[in-house]
């Protein structure tokens, strides 16, 4: 899932908080101070933005690794597991804001937070929760920024081969991007990265609908596709999947900014709505897709559209050139993350510090993207180890830790043994997806 870039935000959390709610009258919408306040609909349109991206583009891979009609199945219980795991974050965060008497909380201040007004016990957690959040943020960032090169570097690369014959690896093409990413990504103010995300839209939609236009183009009978896949496959499948439609990255900072922030999580609400959208979306590209390719199916379906042909080629060039732009917009998000945290250790030159910070990163990507070329596993990786914790297991942890005392855990602890079937299942795809996505790794770059 793409992520919309956003400032930070500030969490002051007082210096005294009490078990209980300290004022029972407190309502933190009322204290929000948001400027230009987005609208329900305007806030369903920045959140679908927001999740339809490039994401969408290995949803068929996805479903190679699990079958045609049990990925159908799976994508939509993926889909509703992780939009009620936004539930109860967003929830979590109204009653952690009444709490502690703040307006507003970002994912980071959430799991602060929590620790801070649970348990005395849990209180001198609360420093490393917020770290981890953050560090999970910016390894899912990083690394999606890494995946990113890799797709442009692999488009590119065909375009080349077929125009001019020439047959050079793929690790020189990643190389040759970074010189104009560091360019691209000097840029430090995010309003200037307007235009980039217009142009990379526009480029995107186009890429899509010729794309969705191969595809059922001469589409076979879904018996030519297998039901379903081996168990063993099911790893890739959860991480690949989880790393297109999880949206943690992106929801608190729309939340915050809504007119009416109750509406988010309401009956139906922007965020049902959405992802009912997202996951219908996802799961009809990823099944068409697989049932067209089968087993061939590459990391990015537009990979996998005719060779030959030029109306494809082009389709390749949009996608890339939509992708690098969206780089900038995905690598603005953990650079200022970054920096917030290391900015008090240089005493001067605070500008080119930056501008090294950048530069650092932007050719970290470069150097994991060569280190680890093959688009599949990576993909897979990334989604089991960063969007399992920040999409399933956190939400999970924040929410009995806030519940605990006030208001309660339910009856017969419903609330604890829901939670640690969430965790469980968060557990045991990190750890599966990990295992099978690094095997993968390992045996193709060898």
């Amino acid at each position: 899932m793409e992520n919309l870039p956003s400032s930070r935000t500030e969490t002051t959390l007082p210096v005294k908080v009490t078990e209980s709610d300290q004022n029972e009258t407190y309502n933190p919408f009322e204290h929000r101070k948001i400027s230009h306040p987005t609208t329900d609909f305007e806030t369903l349109i920045h959140f679908v933005k927001g999740c339809v991206g490039s994401g969408i583009l290995s949803m068929p891979l996805a479903f190679s690794n699990a079958g045609l009609w049990f990925g159908l199945v799976a994508t939509f219980t993926v889909g509703f597991i992780c939009t009620y795991c936004v539930h109860i974050l967003v929830k979590c965060a109204h009653i952690l804001c009444k709490r502690a008497q703040i307006p507003s909380l970002d994912y980071a201040g959430i799991a602060e937070t929590a620790f801070l007004v649970g348990h005395k016990s849990l209180r001198k957690w609360s420093n490393i929760s917020r770290t981890c959040v953050k560090l999970f943020l910016i390894l899912y960032l990083i690394g999606t920024c890494c995946v990113y090169v890799v797709l442009v570097a692999s488009s590119i690369k065909q375009v080349i081969e077929v125009i001019s014959n020439i047959q050079l690896n793929i690790r020189l093409y990643i190389l040759m991007l970074l010189f104009p990413l560091i360019l691209s990504n000097l840029v430090r103010r995010l309003k200037y990265l307007v235009w980039y995300s217009f142009i990379a839209n526009i480029l995107m939609g186009i890429g899509l609908g010729i794309t969705l236009y191969y595809i059922l183009t001469d589409l076979p009978p879904t018996t030519t596709q297998y039901a379903i896949a081996s168990v063993f496959d099911w790893p890739m499948f959860f991480g690949t999947v989880i790393f297109a439609i999880e949206g943690m990255g992106v929801v608190m900072s729309l939340e915050n900014n809504m007119k009416n922030p109750t509406h988010f999580i309401g009956c139906p609400g922007v965020l049902n709505i959405g992802m009912a959208f997202v996951v219908t979306l996802y799961a009809t590209f990823g099944f068409l897709g697989f049932l067209k390719y089968g087993a061939a199916t590459e990391g990015s379906i537009t990979l996998n559209l005719p060779v030959e042909d030029r109306l494809a080629q082009s389709v390749k060039l949009m996608i890339a050139l939509s992708i690098f732009l969206t780089y900038s917009l995905q690598f603005y998000v953990p650079v200022d993350i970054f920096w917030e945290n290391v900015r008090g250790y240089f005493k001067q030159h605070l500008n080119l510090a930056e501008y090294v910070v950048r530069i650092g990163l932007v050719t970290l990507t470069i150097v994991i993207a060569i280190i680890v070329p093959n688009l599949g596993p990576f993909i897979s990786l990334i989604g089991a180890v960063s969007l399992s914790t920040l999409g399933i297991m956190f939400p999970a942890i924040i929410e009995t830790i806030a519940y605990w005392n006030d208001p309660g855990l339910g009856y017969f602890y419903w609330r604890l043994i829901k939670n640690s079937f969430l965790l469980i299942f968060g557990v045991i795809g990190f750890i599966t997806g990990s295992y099978v996505s690094i095997v993968e790794i390992i045996a193709t770059t060898t």
